[in-house]
């Protein structure tokens, strides 16, 4: 976006707040939204040039993919090809901290800079009403942490304003942000599930859920 674009417009998480940031979305703008760890930045998944716009809103190069939010895992198996495993992690671990890697369906066309290249797909269905909310009325749709490259990520509206205001057209304010460590990503696009990194679920739970359900991985609990 240009240096003339116009400070972002903040409106509290809500109701009304949440109907604004649709109707952002739908016009093709960026919003700033808080999720259940920290706040991020998203667009929606058909807009066009909007994956680059949320790049060059971090002036971060386009070099790894961006996970999609979601309403439900009903919006994950519409994307990404639902495994065994990859149901019973979703089962006992979303709403919450994991992100799951699938392999993309063949009839899902999904911008290359999205995913990296890669024939797969990020999914998450955060343990935050508003991300949620969006997704339903939206779709599943892209979002990054809401921080420059290289830097904290911000726990605030009022440090989104003060960093990216200039960048993004729209501010969800939902509070500081709860913090904690980033969403686990496992990879179950193969037959044996893995660890791609650790983070909010512990990997011993992972492992023993998988266990339970007799589904064969590469999860160790000190992973």
């Amino acid at each position: 976006m240009s240096a003339a674009h116009p400070p972002a417009r903040v409106v509290r998480d809500g109701h009304d707040g949440r109907a604004a940031a649709v109707r952002v979305l739908r016009d093709g703008g960026i919003v700033a939204l808080p999720t259940d760890t920290v706040y991020g930045i998203g667009c929606a998944l058909d807009t066009r040039g909007g994956i680059e716009a949320l790049f060059a809103a971090k002036k971060r190069p386009p070099d790894r993919a961006i996970m999609l939010l979601l309403a439900d895992a009903q919006q994950a198996w519409q994307l990404g090809v639902e495994t065994a495993a990859a149901r019973v992690l979703a089962e006992r671990f979303w709403p919450g901290g994991m992100t799951l890697v699938l392999e993309r369906r063949a009839a899902v066309t999904l911008p290359a800079v999205m995913t990296a290249g890669a024939p797969t797909v990020g999914l998450r269905v955060p343990a935050h009403d508003c991300p949620r909310a969006l997704a339903r009325h939206v779709g599943p749709f892209p979002v990054t942490s809401a921080n420059r490259s290289g830097e904290p990520e911000l726990q605030d509206a009022q440090a989104i304003l003060s960093s990216l205001g200039g960048s993004v057209d729209l501010v969800v304010d939902g509070g500081p942000a709860a913090g904690g460590p980033a969403s686990s990503v496992v990879d179950c696009s193969r037959p044996r599930p893995r660890l791609i990194r650790a983070g909010a679920i512990d990997p011993g739970s992972l492992a023993v859920t998988l266990d339970a359900a007799g589904i064969a991985h590469d999860i160790a609990a000190g992973d």
